[in-house]
């Protein structure tokens, strides 16, 4: 006896071959909404594949997701930094060269597919070719949002650690947010305190840092954690050159990562200018050179939530380019909206609790 699947198969065998395919009778514009529903760039391009109007259609898409799924080993992530022999040697020597080159090496991780399918298809090895995102987008010509998912985070933290960034970027850095804290965990939810407003001393700070938050460590570590979060954040900026470039229909971009630590979106005038203007690529590594920055960091030692989530040790930073005036947040008004709308659902209520800690004053040399 045959299965239903089996005969349901063979009427639709036997309806294709009587010229009874209702399919034929859907809109162009229709295919176009399911397509762009759907959204993945790989199983758009399985869709390509079905038919000779697929194939036509697929290209017009105006939503596309592409979802990375290759990383490399940091023996690779060397490669690509170029240190390697007595180069690496020397780098070494150095207590924070040494920290910067362990930050790079996990970043550029999530990145290394972007070289590899060039070098596999030079003969290089026995496994099949991978294809960088710009070779997978290319037969795309109508792309208007782009979202980009690398399958790894970039920085490693140690387990219970949060740590979540959000960064804008046209040519350069624009606008960044991170938020942090040393442990993470969850007790029952409580019913929040009614708001009060926070005295004078909280919401303007005098730019000194408590000397006990100095001595214990914990400005380092939020150091290492600013650090880590914008050469991601330049990382990926840098591996969109190439798709930018190509992509002129383009009106936002979100490049993020499986985990949600970070993001990195541009939008139509971040496209525009990162077109425009040329990109300064900092020396040796595969990303944008981060520019002279001011931060502004909050700090709370417990923040509790609305839905039980307590986070010790929390920290808001608020990072703009020394003398920025234009883009996201070259307002007042404008950069508060961007902070407060950063993360979702607890994250969110974090931040607008720490907004109204007291703020201390930090600047940063370009790298």
């Amino acid at each position: 006896m045959q299965s239903r699947h089996r005969v349901f198969a063979e009427d639709l065998l036997l309806a294709q071959l009587q010229g009874d395919d209702h399919f034929d009778n859907v809109p162009d514009s229709l295919v176009l909404i399911i397509f762009n529903k759907l959204a993945d760039a790989r199983s758009l391009g399985r869709c390509a594949a079905v038919s000779r109007r697929f194939n036509s259609l697929v290209p017009l898409v105006d939503d596309a997701c592409l979802r990375i799924d290759r990383v490399i080993s940091s023996d690779a992530a060397d490669d690509a930094l170029g240190v390697s022999g007595a180069g690496a040697q020397r780098q070494r020597t150095g207590v924070f060269s040494g920290l910067l080159k362990t930050v790079l090496s996990a970043v550029l991780k999530p990145f290394g597919h972007c070289d590899a399918g060039a070098r596999s298809g030079h003969g290089h090895g026995k496994h099949a070719p991978h294809h960088s995102p710009a070779q997978v987008l290319k037969n795309f010509s109508s792309i208007r949002n782009l979202r980009m998912e690398l399958p790894v985070s970039d920085v490693g933290t140690d387990d219970g650690v949060l740590l979540k960034w959000k960064a804008v970027f046209g040519s350069t850095l624009q606008t960044c947010v991170i938020l942090g804290g040393t442990k993470l965990d969850h007790a029952a939810p409580h019913t929040p305190p009614p708001p009060t407003t926070a005295p004078d001393h909280e919401q303007q700070g005098d730019g000194s840092i408590p000397e006990s938050f100095y001595t214990n460590g914990g400005l380092k570590l939020r150091v290492v954690w600013t650090i880590s979060s914008l050469i991601a954040a330049a990382t990926r900026h840098y591996l969109l050159r190439e798709i930018v470039k190509e992509h002129p229909t383009l009106q936002r971009v979100d490049l993020t990562d499986a985990h949600g630590q970070g993001t990195l979106c541009m939008e139509r005038a971040q496209l525009k200018e990162f077109t425009d203007k040329p990109l300064a690529a900092a020396a040796a590594a595969n990303r944008t050179q981060v520019p002279a920055c001011n931060m502004k960091l909050r700090y709370a030692p417990m923040l509790e939530l609305s839905d039980g989530t307590r986070i010790q040790g929390a920290t808001l930073v608020v990072i703009k380019p020394v003398g920025e005036t234009g883009g996201i947040g070259a307002g007042r008004k404008d950069l508060d909206d961007f902070v407060a709308d950063a993360f979702d659902g607890p994250f969110r209520e974090a931040v607008a609790m720490l907004s109204k800690r007291r703020t201390y004053l930090l600047e940063m040399n370009g790298f």
